[in-house]
Formats: C-alpha cells, sequence, structure tokens
C-alpha cells in the first residue's frame, strides 16, 4: 500500500486549518500543522513533507521571509510550496515567485481550487522523487559495472606486464595468455549481456528458434564448467534422460541461461558439496530443467526481486554484482513463452527451476 502525500499546513489561524482539514478530507492525505514559520523550519529538521499550504501573513516570520529561507536549504528546495494569501497585487505576487513559491491560492479557498492545485504539486514532487531515484539507481549501477569490470582488467594488465618482462618459463608464458584471453572472454560476455538485456527490454531481439534435444544442450553447458568444478572441488551430478525429446528455442540464448544458472551455483556453492543439474521433458512439446546447489540460498522475500535488473541477492567479493544475469534468464525464458522460480534446497541451497 503506498503512503499517503504529506501536506504541511503553515497558519497562524488553528480555524484555517481546520477549514483546509475539511476540504482536503477525502483525499486521503497526512496533514500536519504548524503555527509559524520558526516552528515550520525547526519540525523540517526530522520530517519533510511532500507539499507545503504556506500563509503569507503571519506573525514573527512572515510566509515570504519563510519561503526564502526554506528555498535557500538545498534539502528542502526541492518541495513546492503553495502560498495561501489573501494578496492580490502584481508586486505581491511577484515577490512570492522572487522567494521562490511554487504556486498560489487565494483566499478565501475554493475546494475544488485547493485539490487540483495539491495534486499538481504532488505530481511535480513525484517526478523530482523519480528523477532522483533514478540518477541514485545509475550512480549505483556504474559502481557495480567498475566493480565487475575491474577484476578482469586488473588481469589482463597483470598477465600482459608479466609477459612484457620476458622472464617466464614457456608453461608461464602460455598460463599468462591463457588468463588473458579468459579475460578478455568475460569483458566480452559482460557487455554481450549488457547489449542483449536491451534488445530483450526493448523488444528487438528476435528469436532464432531451432528444435534441439534440451539434454544434448545441457550437456554441451556442462563441458564448459568442468574445469571450474574441478578446481572448486565441487560433484556434479546430472540426472539427464538417455532418451528425450526436442523442443523448438533460440539454442544461443537458452545456451546463456543454462550457463548463467550454473556459473551462479558453482559461485555460491561451497568446496566438497554437490550441484545437481536435471533436465526432463513433462511432455510433448514441454521441457524442464533444474539447477540445484549447496550454498547459502535464496531468502524468501528475494525470491522474486532477485529476477529483477540489478538485483543481487548477496554481496560476494570478487563476484559479479551488475546483477543481469538472473534478470537475463528471466527475460529469456519469458520470451520463449516459460517461467522460471527459486525454491529452497532442502537442508541448504537453492533450485532453480526453468518450465518451459
Amino acid at each position: 500500500m503506498e503512503t499517503p502525500a504529506k501536506i504541511l499546513i503553515i497558519d497562524d489561524e488553528p480555524d484555517n486549518f481546520d477549514v483546509i482539514d475539511a476540504l482536503l478530507d477525502s483525499e486521503g492525505y497526512e496533514l500536519s500543522y504548524v503555527a509559524n514559520g520558526l516552528q515550520a523550519l525547526n519540525l523540517l529538521d526530522s520530517f519533510q513533507p511532500d507539499v507545503i499550504l504556506l500563509d503569507v501573513m503571519m506573525p514573527q516570520m512572515n510566509g515570504i521571509q519563510f519561503c526564502e529561507k526554506f528555498k535557500s536549504n538545498p534539502q528542502w528546495k526541492h518541495i513546492p510550496v503553495i502560498m495561501v494569501t489573501a494578496l492580490n497585487s502584481k508586486e505581491d505576487l511577484s515577490e512570492c515567485i522572487a522567494v521562490g513559491a511554487d504556486d498560489f491560492i487565494s483566499k478565501p479557498v475554493n475546494s475544488m481550487e485547493l485539490r487540483a492545485r495539491v495534486r499538481s504539486m504532488l505530481r511535480i514532487k513525484q517526478q523530482y522523487d523519480a528523477l532522483q531515484e533514478t540518477m541514485h539507481f545509475r550512480e549505483d549501477l556504474s559502481n557495480m559495472i567498475v566493480h565487475d569490470l575491474r577484476n578482469p582488467l586488473t588481469s589482463i594488465i597483470l598477465s600482459a606486464e608479466m609477459l612484457r618482462l620476458g622472464n617466464l618459463s614457456p608453461e608461464r608464458q602460455f598460463q599468462k595468455s591463457s588468463q588473458i584471453i579468459a579475460s578478455g572472454q568475460q569483458l566480452q560476455s559482460m557487455i554481450d549481456s549488457l547489449l542483449l538485456m536491451a534488445k530483450l527490454d526493448s523488444g528487438k531481439l528476435i528469436l532464432q528458434r531451432t528444435d534441439i534435444d534440451i539434454c544434448e544442450l545441457c550437456s554441451l553447458a556442462i563441458s564448459d564448467i568442468q574445469a571450474a568444478v574441478i578446481q572448486k572441488n565441487i560433484e556434479l551430478i546430472t540426472d539427464l534422460p538417455k532418451f528425450g525429446g526436442s523442443i523448438s528455442l533460440d539454442v544461443d540464448l537458452f545456451r546463456r541461461v543454462i550457463d548463467n544458472l550454473l556459473s551462479n551455483a558453482i559461485k555460491f556453492t561451497k568446496p566438497n558439496t554437490q550441484i545437481v543439474l536435471h533436465a526432463d521433458y513433462p511432455a510433448p512439446g514441454r521441457a524442464k530443467i533444474q539447477v540445484a546447489d549447496s550454498g547459502s540460498g535464496v531468502q524468501e522475500e528475494l525470491r522474486q526481486v532477485i529476477f529483477e535488473k540489478y538485483e543481487i541477492g548477496s554481496f560476494k567479493q570478487a563476484a559479479s554484482q551488475i546483477g543481469l544475469g538472473l534478470a537475463f534468464c528471466k527475460m529469456t525464458v519469458e520470451a520463449h513463452g516459460g517461467k522460471i522460480k527459486v525454491e529452497s534446497n532442502q537442508p541448504q541451497g537453492a533450485i532453480f527451476t526453468i518450465e518451459i
């Protein structure tokens, strides 16, 4: 449920608050009231409204003085201020605009006009909040991409520097050149994933469907991760029928889906434990793939958002943090008319299931 918009009313006459409260009663806003500008400034240190209704004529600090001080604060200046005024001269209104007022409403207050102006200012505030959220999101995304790019780039630079020094044995030279190739391929894969996600998101990617045995596709994926499984000392158990069937899908895209699920399983599974890859055909024209790991699992509250773009379940040092892998899997599976889910793998771990 959305939280109600917060409206702060600043007016030295309590009766005026009662009038506005009655006029806005049906809108579902959260109304707060203070009697003067000094009280409002003290309140704003711990409370930020979505819109302020500000009376112009007040003792101690009038509305124009308050608005000038309020709008000069970078933390507050984005909050819309509607001046409630009995002043009608162009000079008075010009002075209000000069100190940063966003809108006006004349006394006596008309209910229809009040509701319309408050809604208008709330839309402006919501647009500002959305823009700020986007900016923070882009900053976080940039930090995640930099984190992910740094590791393979560092590996390439260090390996190239060691080769340049020229004092390595042939075996070490081969090892360092292999690291450069592997890190370059990792960078290329990250860039390809970003481009594919953009195409999938915009609906511009056309599936190139081919009839293929899903078990054959799983077997090909297994052959590419054997080295990583051995290096981490993980037992990979496969449960693939000898005589399968066929299903129509984009082989390259779906191979990436399986690769992502297996890579995630390896990443989060501890040494000396198991990963299970299962595939079958529960009915003609339907396929099911499951990847079960023995890692830390996925908390129940994260089992939906983990498939969203740029979401990660938990931070893992030296692991990719962009959060595109599972989002790519979800978008690809759904583009094929299928569905993907994650559930608990008792006693520990997660099971990712694809049905298509």
